[in-house]
């Protein structure tokens, strides 16, 4: 039979089980394509990004990517061509096995062994009649890893085994067709059938097995050699629950914590993380002077009522949510920015600051998060946002496909997509680059998302669990969706807000990055991560009961100095991480310890770097430490990194020079001030470090002052600039 015909009879017959030619196929069980051909295919690679799976296809051959349309790839591999790449009167020369087995030229090589299950398998469905996994077939309820947790030597080797459950009850073995991941190859690596090799280093890795859209994680544990006593873990200091859960990781692990931190650093430390400023030298006296035993809770209780908390956490948003206003026009974005603050100025519970973005309405002229609507202006612009931003949830990539390392599909992105389908607008619209008039977000009382492909429409649908029932029928569905993500049960809303301020606070998330909550990117802390999200949701979703609580533990107040059993610790803060300050941050510490404010365009005279209200205002300074880059996207999530151009800014910086050299500035004041050398190299030091000089540094600044001939001010000028370069002032230790 001619391939061509027999691919149009497959075509016409397809959906029928087919038992099987006389005397061909050796199960007895019939082959079918969803269930049996399409994981081969998956853990072949055939369907990766890099393969047949890309948008382009590779050869004129193309699938989905990790087979998430199975209709479309088996019309691809049975019908295009005229059937050729299967041939059932002649199943060996079928081209899908003699590519796959590299019989003859194939750019991927050699993806299945000849005469191996896998090649039997793909033979066996050929001559079956290349039948589909009947509708009404058991469905795939749940993937399982044995073991779930292992805790191993260096260079320790073991085997995890891939289990599938099925609705019927039934379940089978698919090691031999999941597809295994390491989240940390270089601490722990597994093969393509499972077998896990720990490294030569401590640490902790998770390994993953997908499988049919599915996941299941093994926890690999290598402790660093040595026992500890536990009576050093029980005798570590617990000032809140957070503490118990760190302390009980690090046993587990073999690390010890470092110390706690000086007054001074911790000092620092609170000072730039609740407010973003430094504080003054008498500040600092005051504090490093007091002996009571609770003066550091107090502190931070002192700073969470400082004005300056708005600006600083505001900032932080506007990361996150300012669009361009070169495209959505400056009054919204000026407006927006004026919202955000406002709602930290009046302690807005997250919850309904929450509600009041994903269901704004109004005009871009007033005080409201509208602007957010202007700017992404179609349901599937709009819903990967909400996603990742409130629910820590990447969906962008379930809008083209299924989701290469979740369980998101494409149905289930535009049904997320759709209650976002009667918002509308009226007024100007957009017209960059300018974009000035005003426009009014409202609901319409009709609108649909259409799935891409099929273009059924679709209803508004969360992405798990059920919905809360609809108060009002007619009402915009977007309450409905607020409703359901502010939920008590969700177990994601609460979860991405605390992992993102500890991320803040800690210079490191629990889950990294800080809005990626998946199966296959799993917390380095998950009962840590679920306490701080219990406790953050059961006291309001108040952010300042959140920063508080995470400030008192004496886990936040630990040195950065690394000890002998924590040195390589990079994820379980065993000691606190120390991290860059933000561009403005760091720009706003300058201005303070010269006492020489910055006049930005379009803002009031002396504002803060942390009070500008759009990154469109000209700031070299800004940024070469990293703020968003003001044509990006939101939301934007800055890099921690450091770079040669910073040092080199910062050491030739004119702004920075300018400030050093003002006439009103603190060089001038200290330098015609009746201080001896002694007073004013502590009251630098003060300034910059929030810490009196060693002595060490007291002799070496102490030289600046003495000669037969002795510029004051280019003595303290000098000294202040030698500060502000060092890694001590750039860095929040």
């Amino acid at each position: 039979m001619p391939g061509r015909l027999f691919g149009l009879l497959v075509g016409l017959a397809c959906c029928i089980p087919y038992q099987g030619l006389a005397g061909e196929g050796s199960a007895t069980e019939v082959v079918t394509f969803e269930r049996d051909i399409q994981p081969i295919l998956t853990r072949a690679g055939c369907n990766a990004g890099a393969c047949h799976g890309k948008a382009s296809g590779q050869n004129g051959f193309k699938l989905s990517l990790l087979g998430f349309d199975s209709d479309f790839d088996h019309i691809a591999i049975t019908r295009e061509g005229g059937g050729r790449r299967v041939l059932g009167f002649r199943p060996d020369e079928s081209l899908l096995l003699r590519k796959a087995t590299a019989e003859i030229p194939h750019g991927g090589g050699r993806r299945i062994e000849p005469g191996s299950p896998f090649y039997q398998t793909l033979r066996q469905w050929i001559v079956e009649g290349l039948p589909r996994t009947p509708a009404d077939s058991p469905r795939l309820v749940k993937v399982t890893m044995d073991p779930t947790e292992r805790r191993v030597g260096r260079n320790e080797t073991f085997s995890v085994h891939a289990t599938a459950a099925y609705s019927d009850g039934s379940s089978r073995d698919v090691t031999h067709l999941a597809a295994f991941a390491s989240n940390d190859a270089t601490l722990v690596a597994v093969d393509p059938h499972g077998v896990v090799k720990a490294g030569a280093f401590p640490g902790e890795a998770t390994v993953s097995a997908r499988f049919d859209g599915m996941f299941a994680n093994c926890d690999v544990t290598i402790p660093l050699p040595g026992e500890i006593s536990a009576s050093v873990y029980r005798a570590l200091p617990r000032s809140n629950f957070i503490d118990g859960l760190v302390w009980e990781k690090l046993q587990k692990l073999g690390l010890t914590p470092s110390g706690p931190a000086s007054d001074s650093t911790y000092l620092r430390r609170a000072y730039l993380d609740v407010i973003g400023r430094l504080p003054t030298t008498e500040e600092s006296r005051a504090f490093l002077a007091e002996t009571a035993p609770d003066k550091r809770a107090r502190l931070v209780d002192q700073l969470l009522d400082r004005p300056e908390f708005v600006d600083h956490w505001a900032n932080k948003w506007m990361d996150l949510l300012r669009p361009n206003p070169y495209r959505v026009g400056i009054k919204a974005v000026f407006n927006l920015d004026g919202w955000i603050r406002d709602a930290f100025r009046r302690e807005m519970p997250y919850d309904q600051f929450v509600r009041e973005i994903v269901t704004a309405r109004g005009s871009t002229f007033e005080q409201t998060p509208a602007t957010i609507f202007r700017d992404r202006r179609e349901p599937e612009e709009i819903a990967p946002v909400v996603s990742q931003l409130f629910l820590g949830i990447r969906l962008e990539c379930a809008k083209c496909h299924h989701h290469p390392f979740e369980s998101w599909g494409q149905e289930q992105f535009y049904e997320f997509a759709a209650y976002f389908a009667q918002v509308a607008h009226k007024g100007a619209g957009l017209s960059p680059p300018i974009s000035g008039g005003e426009e009014i977000v409202f609901t319409a009382k009709s609108g649909a998302v259409k799935h891409p492909l099929t273009g059924k429409v679709l209803p508004p649908k969360p992405l798990f669990g059920e919905a809360p029932p609809d108060i009002d029928p007619e009402a915009d569905p977007r309450e409905t969706l607020a409703r359901w993500m502010t939920a008590p049960d969700n177990p994601y809303f609460a979860k991405v807000m605390a992992n993102r301020v500890w991320a803040d606070l800690m210079g490191l998330g629990i889950v990294e990055p800080v809005d990626d909550i998946r199966a296959t990117n799993p917390p380095s802390n998950g009962p840590l991560l679920d306490a701080i999200a219990d406790d953050f949701r059961s006291h309001g979703y108040s952010i300042k009961h959140l920063i508080r609580t995470i400030m008192a533990s004496s886990v936040y107040g630990l040195s950065s100095v690394p000890n002998d059993r924590n040195s390589a610790d990079t994820r379980n803060f065993s000691r606190f991480y120390r991290q860059r300050l933000r561009a403005e941050t760091l720009l706003d510490a300058i201005s303070d310890v010269t006492d020489v404010a910055d006049n930005f365009s379009a803002a009031a005279p002396a504002s803060g770097a942390s009070t500008i209200w759009t990154n469109r205002v000209p700031s070299l300074f800004l940024d070469t430490f990293g703020r968003p880059d003001p044509n990006q996207d939101p939301p934007c999530e800055r890099t921690r990194d450091t770079a040669v151009v910073q040092a080199l800014h910062l050491m030739n910086s004119s702004s920075v020079q300018e400030k050093l050299s003002a006439k009103e500035g603190r060089v001038a004041a200290l330098a015609d001030s009746p201080m001896s050398p002694r007073g004013l190299i502590e009251e630098i030091y003060l300034l910059a470090y929030c810490r009196l000089p060693t002595d060490q540094e007291l002799a070496v600044a102490d030289e600046l002052f003495r000669g037969p001939v002795v510029d004051r001010r280019a003595a303290v000028e000098d000294l202040l600039w030698a500060l502000l370069n060092s890694a001590e002032f750039v860095f929040k230790d």
